[in-house]
């Protein structure tokens, strides 16, 4: 049973214990003939996402954030969650955080905005933007998933603990650790340092990031 069926008969099983049911006499799995594949083509995607209900954020989102950029990038940004500026236009990395992700790419690894491409760890907002939980983030790290292996970038740059945990399950490794060191992920390189947003609240470390970048511009 691959992972989008395992979250697709939790949100069936959810829905029928809300209408009274306790218990099933007999349980029959999913014909294992239906394809729960998600398209490769990333419009395609897109649609899918935009209908997506696997988890509880599809009830209190505005937009989904589905992400953008070039479907051919060496590098591709991952964040955590979408924010509320993002929850309003359905539009990536906007805001102060964003005009700062910008300049990064533009100033230090000396590329457009549009040559990246850009995505997140969950495609909703979150309450009072907190953390995701590990549930939300199971029903859409396929998504994910999908979303590189369709780009399939060289580098993988994780912004943040939400971003470089989920993507590497090294849950107890706090980023301030491992930031800047160049990681193995399938076919691409993986580079953890901290989130736009958090430089915003911490410009200190803004020469650490500074440094992530200029290695992974070596890489190019």
């Amino acid at each position: 049973m691959t992972q989008i069926e395992k979250i697709r008969l939790l949100k069936l099983l959810y829905q029928y214990r809300g209408m009274g049911f306790e218990y099933f006499k007999e349980y029959k799995p999913l014909s294992q003939k239906e394809n729960f594949a998600l398209p490769r083509n990333l419009d395609e995607l897109k649609n899918a996402v935009l209908k997506c209900h696997l988890c509880a954020l599809a009830k209190s989102r505005k937009n989904v954030v589905f992400g953008v950029g070039n479907l051919k990038a060496d590098i591709m940004f991952i964040g955590d969650n979408p924010g509320v500026s993002e929850d309003e236009t359905g539009e990536i990395f906007t805001g102060r955080a964003g005009e700062m992700l910008t300049k990064m790419i533009e100033n230090v690894l000396l590329l457009k905005r549009e040559d990246v491409y850009m995505a997140n760890i969950i495609k909703c907002k979150t309450p009072e933007n907190r953390v995701p939980t590990p549930e939300e983030v199971a029903s859409c790290k396929p998504y994910l998933m999908q979303q590189i292996q369709t780009v399939n970038p060289k580098i993988i740059v994780a912004l943040g603990s939400t971003s470089f945990h989920h993507l590497t399950g090294e849950y107890d490794t706090p980023i301030d650790k491992v930031r800047g060191v160049v990681m193995n992920f399938g076919k691409a390189k993986l580079v953890p340092t901290f989130h736009p947003s958090f430089l915003l609240r911490n410009p200190s470390a803004k020469k650490e990031v500074y440094a992530d970048m200029l290695k992974i511009r070596s890489m190019l």
